[in-house]
């Protein structure tokens, strides 16, 4: 009788706890870096600028009933809504909001729990917040409740989410911001993620509507379950044009130099990343961008790029 073959293991599983604790890590930095980018910018973004509150929040069905008890037991989420991220210098931050805070009330009104409590307390703060400069808030923290009066914040108000991918890549449909794993990944710094950021930012801020090849990537991509083919198919989205492109980039500087990020390096970064790389032209357009930016900055001149 012939031996019997030795039987494979099965692949491991991925441990949901490392899934879900790197997403919300992630989600977190690209909060953080889009932050300055978001508040410091409402003069150029006039068809986004909104007043936020400057927080995000999520009950323990945020990411799907099949992670809702892992969310439990890694990111202490339950039925309530819970702070996730501040945005830094938000009118929430300068309140005292913590991660971890959930929420109880809007002003006098209570805010929902269980599943759909995202989008009915979105629904609830945003009637709320009409006409308002500062709104109350009250929260538990540590079994103690706790009213916050916090100051709304103007920003250019876009959804700032992470793509499921392990390709380098980035996306913006008109009203929403999408940073790929792989993208994260690849970047070396904190200042190279908000030249993606800044970038996506400016072409939300020059689109004339949405574009429905980017909506469907970034609604295809915002999923705990990564796509069977890894999210291959977002390579046939159509590149921009070159003149558009040009105006983005252009615009895209000015965002980061009025959000306080450096620029000398913007170019190289991205002419790094392009697919194909940008021509000498372009690329010297931009570099004549960054001379002005430098200029103003030494004058005192206001960071506003002229009207093509």
């Amino acid at each position: 009788m012939p031996p019997l073959a030795p039987t494979q293991a099965p692949p491991a599983l991925p441990d949901k706890v490392a899934i879900l604790r790197s997403w919300a890590e992630q989600q977190g930095r690209l909060y953080r870096v889009a932050a300055p980018l978001l508040i410091n910018n409402t003069e150029l973004c006039p068809r986004h600028a909104r007043n936020l509150l400057g927080f995000t929040a999520k009950t323990r069905y945020a990411y799907t009933d099949e992670f809702a008890e892992t969310a439990q037991s890694a990111l202490g989420l339950d039925e309530r809504l819970r702070v996730m991220n501040v945005l830094p210098g938000s009118g929430a931050e300068q309140a005292g909001l913590q991660k971890g805070d959930a929420l109880l009330a809007i002003e006098i009104e209570p805010l929902p729990q269980g599943r759909g409590a995202e989008r009915a307390s979105a629904s609830i703060i945003a009637s709320e917040l009409q006409g308002r400069s500062s709104i109350s808030l009250t929260v538990l923290r540590d079994g103690r409740r706790v009213v916050h009066d916090i100051s709304l914040t103007p920003a250019c108000a876009m959804v700032i989410d992470l793509g499921n991918t392990d390709l380098a890549d980035s996306y913006a449909d008109g009203q929403r911001v999408m940073v790929t794993r792989g993208m994260l990944d690849s970047v070396a710094s904190d200042e190279e993620l908000a030249y993606v950021l800044a970038q996506e930012i400016a072409h939300n801020i020059l689109a004339q509507e949405p574009r429905q090849d980017m909506v469907a990537a970034i609604d295809r991509l915002h999923a705990l379950k990564p796509p069977a083919d890894n999210g291959t198919a977002a390579g046939d989205i159509p590149t921009y044009p070159a003149d558009i492109e040009l105006r983005t980039r252009k615009l895209a500087l000015y965002l980061l130099a009025r959000a306080g990020y450096g620029i000398d390096h913007a170019l190289d970064f991205w002419q790094r990343m392009a697919n194909p790389p940008a021509s000498d032209e372009f690329f010297t357009e931009l570099e004549q961008t960054v001379g002005a930016i430098a200029a103003r900055k030494q004058l005192g001149e206001p960071l506003v790029p002229e009207q093509p």
